[in-house]
């Protein structure tokens, strides 16, 4: 019988906030923070205008030995560890997958990723490929992949092989429970224990470029009010107290 671990999940309210800011402020608060690849190259979002952020749940695949894992696509399902994943989905879970950039294999189809969404899923960031693609992004689901293949799971050279372990996702280290943020930009990795960090200094970030963006609507000047300059901030707290926010 096939075991696996299940992840510790951060306050929702915490990814919830996470998704609010977006995944270019978590990416550029993270750098000024010191973790400088929290960005995971490769997937794109293929379901434009979604944004989310959830704790991930991992799939880790490895080079396929056949003597060790069924070329069938329905042979022994319950040894088939991409279904492992999904078994352990709450509300709100991301599942992020070390396809090990392999184009050729699609770690899940409109099937499983249904039960993902009834589950309540939110999305899935593949290093690799997803199948039935034309009806996945009709799902309700986030979806950040390299491609669309029409393969089955192990129907390439890939299985998986491991479930909520440390992956390396697009080169980025994805540990299980880390708050992954997605959205048109791509998808960032947040460690839970920076995230309170990472919102305080995103919050303050956010106040100000919303009224650099006023500004410069206006016609402001670039050099005054992006960033910020010294001699627009006492513009700029004015203006916070107008609204409320000082």
């Amino acid at each position: 019988m096939v075991e696996t671990h299940d992840i510790v999940r951060p306050p929702a309210e915490l990814s919830a906030a996470l998704a609010a800011i977006g995944s270019a402020t978590a990416s550029a608060e993270l750098s000024r923070m010191g973790i400088r690849s929290a960005f995971i190259r490769g997937p794109v979002s293929v379901t434009p205008g979604v944004r989310v952020a959830g704790p991930a749940l991992t799939l880790q695949f490895l080079p396929k030995r056949e003597d060790l894992y069924p070329v069938d696509e329905y042979a022994e399902p319950e040894k088939q560890l991409h279904r492992h994943v999904m078994y352990h989905a709450q509300p709100g879970d991301m599942i992020v997958v070390d396809a090990r950039g392999d184009m050729g294999s699609g770690v899940f189809g409109e099937m499983m990723l249904t039960y993902f969404k009834g589950r309540g899923g939110l999305g899935v960031v593949v290093d690799g490929c997803l199948r039935d693609i034309g009806e996945a992004k009709h799902l309700g689901l986030g979806l950040w992949i390299r491609g669309a293949t029409p393969n089955f799971h192990a129907q390439t050279d890939i299985v998986p092989a491991a479930v909520n372990v440390p992956v390396a996702c697009g080169g980025t280290l994805v540990e299980p429970g880390d708050i992954v943020v997605a959205d048109d930009d791509g998808a960032v990795v947040v460690p839970v224990k920076l995230a309170p960090a990472v919102l305080a200094v995103a919050r303050e970030h956010a106040e100000w470029e919303e009224f650099s963006r006023m500004r410069l609507a206006e016609g402001g000047d670039l050099r005054r009010y992006y960033p910020l300059s010294d001699e627009a901030r006492p513009e700029y707290e004015r203006w916070r107290a107008e609204q409320g926010k000082a």
